[in-house]
């Protein structure tokens, strides 16, 4: 018998989005955060540029909303970008409440300090707060504190979501989310949350790819487990590949933040040539899709196993003084970024869609919300801006909170659910199966779905993806479930979303780049890629439906 636990609600993921809901709604409501592993584990961790906002009297709002529009290569929703960043420095000054500690400039002893803001890849101006080059160290390290010293919220680490649960209807139908399906890590055992409210705050779906900056943990657990539960996803051919990552045998996953580039950073071939002039007159403050497939054309052309970013013309107190991190790690892997260039290679950093959701949060099912890099809110477009991810985490997070706890009041406690049954079921004595498809998945995933795609590869990693999805299923109705299994079940049904939606996009925009038709379609208006599950049927669309908001979902 499997252990059933019951809160007003439960937020499965524990970054800057799942953890900014559970603050808000902690007040009021009993909540459980479910962690995959340690609680601040996940991406937010690792984030090191900042977070974008209009802190300064030179900027304004009109032109983060603009730098956010035209990165987004006309997909952005504009009514959501001005909802984002109007409510962006309502988000700075929470994480400010909390204790977060952003970098001040130097300033006279008879100056109030203020707080030093950078330049990214698209902005315009100078918006981007941070906390030297371990944003995201910074924020999650404060919230969990403020998590841990909470009342109403339980933490629940090492939990790995398997499904989500609906309830039945009198009619017998499915209903709304009422619960989800978690594997206990460390005891090898299912467990059952049962709520009145769902939040998913999962994350994206990068380690698809043979190559990726984010943590082990980004496998698209949420997208996959809202598909399977009958909402539509949105978006997922735009995978964005950051520019930078460190190339170095022992460096996994270290990521070279945009700033470096923000800061006067020059990408260079091994002769010392600088070559992003020649692909925008930008240059290295060019949106990062561009900047990737330029690093992939000369690394192609050249044969090059990586580049080279340089900041070594700035000083070293610059240096060290701006990126202590990125300086002390590559130092400990004898690389002087006060002396010599970095090695750099791109990699899968950002999934722009996922599912679809509106202005509150709130998916196709009831009862259950999207948060984060999970969710496709129709900020990101065809290519997310630098350092609008935070960002989006914190005011859909605080969005979201607001709607659940107008309707908890309303909801009925949640029914009794079936347990999970696993007395039909064995242990595997064929991990190696897992292990050799885990590996397929992604090295073919990177070699036909990566920076530059043609229909002939998609097609071909469609056929792959269909052959894997059968052996995986097989697999998963005839043994007991594990860490390694599930999170390959996740990453190859979000694989085939991916393809679907590359497939259907015939032409390049933002991140979505094809040789087979390398231009933005001259004629049709720019569309969304919606996907809906079959066993879904599409609600009437209403001012506050679920993805109302974009353009693709209009009646």
């Amino acid at each position: 018998m499997s252990e059933v636990f019951t809160y007003d609600v439960v937020v499965v993921g524990s970054g800057a989005a799942g953890l900014t809901v559970a603050l808000q709604l902690a007040p009021k409501a009993h909540v459980a955060v479910l962690s995959k592993a340690t609680l601040a584990e996940g991406s937010t961790l690792y984030a090191q540029g900042g977070i974008a906002a209009v802190l300064d009297a030179t900027d304004s709002i009109d032109s983060h909303i603009s730098d956010t529009l035209v990165a987004g290569a006309g997909l952005c929703d504009p009514g959501v970008v001005r909802f984002v960043v109007e409510n962006a420095k309502d988000a700075i000054s929470r994480l400010i409440g909390y204790g977060v500690e952003f970098t001040q400039e130097d300033s006279d002893a008879e100056m109030p300090p203020h707080y030093h803001l950078t330049r990214e890849g698209g902005h315009s101006h100078r918006r981007i707060i941070h906390a030297a080059d371990t944003t995201g160290r910074a924020v999650e390290t404060t919230l969990e504190e403020r998590v841990r010293e909470a009342d109403n919220i339980d933490v629940f680490e090492f939990q790995l979501a398997i499904d989500l649960v609906r309830e039945k209807t009198a009619d017998g139908k499915s209903g709304r989310c009422t619960g989800v399906y978690v594997l206990d890590r460390k005891g090898g055992r299912v467990r059952l949350f049962r709520a009145k409210a769902v939040v998913l705050a999962t994350g994206g779906a990068s380690k698809v790819y043979l190559y990726s900056s984010n943590p082990d943990g980004c496998t698209g657990d949420g997208i996959a487990m809202a598909w399977r539960a009958g909402c539509r996803v949105g978006n997922l051919e735009f995978m964005q590949f950051h520019p930078t990552i460190l190339y170095h045998p022992l460096a996994k996953s270290f990521l070279i933040s945009e700033a470096v580039r923000g800061e006067g950073g020059r990408l260079l071939l091994p002769n010392g040539e600088r070559f992003m002039p020649r692909f925008d007159p930008r240059g290295e403050l060019a949106p990062r899709d561009i900047v990737a497939r330029a690093i992939d054309h000369e690394m192609k052309r050249l044969g090059l196993d990586c580049v080279h970013l340089d900041i070594s013309h700035k000083s070293a107190d610059f240096i060290t003084g701006h990126f202590p991190n990125i300086y002390a790690t590559c130092l400990e892997l004898g690389i002087d970024i006060t002396r010599q260039p970095m090695p750099v290679v791109p990699a899968a950093h950002y999934t722009c869609g996922g599912i679809v959701t509106d202005r509150h949060g709130r998916t196709d099912l009831p009862g259950l919300y999207a948060v984060g890099e999970a969710a496709f809110t129709g900020l990101h477009g065809a290519n997310r801006m630098a350092s609008n991810s935070l960002l989006e985490c914190l005011v859909f997070g605080a969005a979201a909170a607001k709607d659940i706890l107008h309707c908890l009041p309303t909801l009925s406690s949640p029914p009794e659910l079936p347990e999970w049954d696993e007395s039909w079921v064995t242990d595997s004595d064929e991990e190696v199966v897992v292990s050799h498809n885990w590996d397929e998945l992604r090295r073919f995933m990177w070699d036909y779905v990566g920076i530059v795609r043609t229909t002939k590869r998609l097609e071909r990693a469609r056929h792959r993806i269909e052959l894997l999805l059968s052996e995986i299923d097989e697999y998963y109705d005839s043994f007991r479930v594990t860490n390694d299994l599930l999170e390959l079940r996740n990453l190859a049904l979000v694989a085939k979303l991916i393809i679907r939606s590359a497939l259907a996009r015939r032409e390049s925009r933002g991140l979505h780049y094809t040789l087979d038709y390398p231009y933005p379609d001259p004629v049709a208006a720019p569309q969304n890629t919606v996907l809906t599950p079959k066993h879904f049927r599409l609600p009437p669309i209403t001012p506050d439906s679920p993805g109302a908001d974009h353009p693709s979902a209009a009646p």
